[in-house]
């Protein structure tokens, strides 16, 4: 067998082990010979680009490129559902149903998936694209994104299906890897997702598939369109695209009556908190597609469709404690230590309390039967207590007065709910936090590193701060538990690495309380090396454009502590780059100063993301929003309606990129 042989052989032995993994959940090799397996697909297709497959098993890895979304028009409109919130309004849509038919017909009941709605084109058994809903009309081209997800065929299995079709479904992201997710952007203290839908919603759309690839997306597919499907029922259609590989949910029901779509509703109420994936209600369909088309549309949604959304789901439960976790900028946050409960597909066994303000309005006692709610699936929290079931003599909640790592004493800054830890030297959860914030993928994006790398090197004495990460050696890793010359290795290349890393992104891993990424990129600007910066005055940082006083004031804070500047030092002794390096400057000019600029559509001769930076370079500001203080709009194929109908009800100036690129003679 000759290498091009062998690449067909890999990539339809891996697309079966991905359909028998994802879709199935039954597999037949190990985890190990999967990736060896994927190993030699790619280091061949490496030696053979002339052999290049768009869907082959090699792209669910996803690439770190951006790419900016084009817009497509649907074929056929995806319409939103009508909602009902009661059996009544079921009732009256069974009703409805039966008086246009006049007929005997089939309800097909199904699972209402929380996640983002996607609409997949097959010609020839091949995936050629994925677009999001959008405004239902058009939607957002996401194909190389969707790829990444396991359970979405790339090519299809069998035969019978048609040469071209659609198939509709939804993106989700399933209850553990969200958690997951969570639970790492906690240690990084970053905003948490609200819910998994958000999360898919949000990873889908990201610009860089290798970040899709690694959320770990699920989808299933509930709806077939085409000119020659299978079969007339909808249910008999999902069958068979269940054939053809597709995830397709188990749960769904053909029903002839009313009593058996209220016996289906009440069940999954109750049984969905035990599913993977968040639900939020149930789906009924006209199964028939003839009856279908004779019931039609409205405006907005088929009138042979209705959702039944279910209830904010909450349980009762005994708070058997407040215990407390300390963040990297000292922050204290109250944590509800819960008996264990089942709600919305987890058991819940904590809920943040966020500060000492929501612990004193709900008046909380140590015993209390608190209730927990998930409203929209969201993330757990305490929304009452049943006064009524206090045990007799139980203890108020009183916030703590002290750190509960280190002991040291807790302030409370003006204007914030927060208390904090004043012992920032000495507090290890602040410590590891900033040396785990300094390695973050945003920030200096150590490969090989993560929390409990971190620990361990802290536990072990190795390190006290991000700066000891320089110093380390092979010999002081390859001694320590579950360590050897390669993990060694690994980490040690990625340190290394890391002191290519822009000075932007060092001034942003240095972890100054209120310097985010877009004020690290600011800051960056206006003072070019850390010594422009440790030299600047209040006034200095005030004329910096979004930095307020207590930004500047957190700024100058750090540099004023010895033990900070000690730590720069090192920093710089390492060879990290504390200073823009010279081709960023070459090529400012001021050109676009005091303008605020809007950028909307599809462009051909540059990305996005090249002419934000264009922007940035010529002195302007990108803002995501149009209003009055809008210079003009950079506008380029498919400009959103909605944004062009504002631009012209404000008089603001709409240029194309020809004219943009000629005004900065680019």
């Amino acid at each position: 067998m000759n290498e091009i042989e062998r690449i067909d052989q890999l990539r339809e032995e891996l697309h079966l082990h991905n359909y028998q993994y994802y879709v199935l959940n039954a597999p037949v090799i190990s985890d190990q010979e999967f990736d060896r397996l994927m190993r030699e697909l790619q280091d061949l297709e490496a030696k053979h680009p002339e052999h290049y497959d768009a869907n082959s098993p090699s792209v669910r890895v996803g690439s770190d490129l951006n790419k900016d979304f084009q817009q497509v028009e649907h074929r056929y409109p995806m319409l939103s559902l009508g909602n009902t919130y009661s059996e009544a309004e079921v009732t009256e849509f069974f009703d409805r149903v039966s008086k246009s038919l006049n007929e005997e017909y089939e309800i097909c009941c199904e699972m209402k998936f929380d996640g983002t709605s996607i609409s997949l084109t097959y010609e020839d058994g091949k995936l050629v694209r994925a677009v999001t809903r959008g405004d239902g009309v058009r939607g957002d081209d996401v194909t190389d994104n969707v790829k990444t997800i396991r359970s979405i065929p790339l090519v299809l299995n069998g035969s019978g299906y048609p040469a071209s079709f659609e198939i509709r479904g939804e993106i989700l992201m399933p209850w553990t890897v969200f958690e997951e997710l969570n639970r790492e952007r906690e240690l990084r203290e970053e905003p948490l997702f609200a819910n998994p839908r958000n999360a898919a919603s949000g990873t889908l759309k990201s610009q860089n598939s290798a970040v899709v690839a690694s959320r770990k997306l699920d989808a299933y597919l509930y709806y077939l369109l085409g000119e020659e499907l299978p079969c007339d029922g909808h249910f008999e259609n999902l069958q068979e695209a269940a054939k053809w590989g597709f995830k397709v949910s188990d749960i769904m029901r053909k029903v002839k009556t009313l009593p058996e779509v209220f016996e289906f509703i009440r069940y999954w109420d109750v049984e969905r908190k035990n599913l993977p994936v968040a639900t939020d209600g149930i789906v009924l369909k006209v199964n028939s597609l003839r009856q279908q088309r004779h019931l039609g549309y409205t405006a907005k949604s088929p009138r042979w469709a209705i959702a039944y959304k279910f209830q904010a789901e909450r349980a009762l439960t005994r708070l058997e404690k407040v215990t407390y976790q300390v963040g990297r900028t000292g922050a204290v946050t109250p944590v509800a230590n819960l008996t264990p409960v089942q709600l919305s597909g987890t058991v819940v066994k904590r809920a943040s309390l966020h500060n000492a303000d929501i612990i004193a309005s709900l008046d909380l006692h140590v015993g209390d039967q608190v209730y927990v709610e998930k409203g929209g699936e969201i993330i757990p929290k305490i929304t009452g207590v049943e006064v009524a079931l206090r045990p007799a003599g139980s203890p108020k909640v009183a916030f703590i007065t002290t750190c509960p790592e280190c002991g040291s004493p807790l302030v409370r800054y003006e204007d914030e709910a927060a208390h904090y830890c004043t012992n920032d030297a000495a507090c290890p959860p602040q410590i590891k936090g900033r040396i785990e914030h300094f390695i973050s993928r945003r920030a200096m994006n150590i490969e090989g590193l993560g929390p409990e790398t971190v620990d361990l090197f802290f536990q072990e004495g190795l390190i006290r701060d991000a700066a000891d990460l320089y110093a380390l050696r092979a010999a002081d890793i390859c001694r320590l538990e579950r360590m050897g010359e390669k993990s060694a290795e690994n980490i040690l290349q990625g340190i290394e690495r890391s002191k290519q890393v822009p000075y932007e992104r060092v001034l942003f891993a240095l972890g100054i309380r209120f310097v985010g990424e877009t004020v690290a990129k600011k800051v960056a600007r206006a003072f070019r090396s850390i010594d422009a910066l440790r030299g600047a005055t209040l006034d200095d940082l005030l004329h910096v454009d979004e930095i307020g006083e207590k930004i500047a004031a957190s700024i100058l804070r750090y540099f004023a502590n010895p033990k900070n500047q000690d730590f720069i030092e090192r920093l710089s002794e390492a060879g990290l780059q504390l200073e823009a390096a010279t081709e960023e400057e070459e090529g400012r000019t001021d050109r676009l100063a005091g303008q605020s600029i809007v950028i909307s559509g599809v462009f051909a001769q540059h990305s996005r993301d090249e002419y934000k930076e264009m922007i940035e370079r010529n002195g302007g500001k990108n803002v995501g929003s149009i209003s009055k203080k809008t210079s003009f709009i950079l506008a380029g194929e498919n400009m959103g309606p909605a944004k062009l109908e504002k631009a012209q009800k404000l008089g603001i100036p709409i240029w194309t990129e020809e004219q943009f690129l000629a005004y900065l003679d680019v």
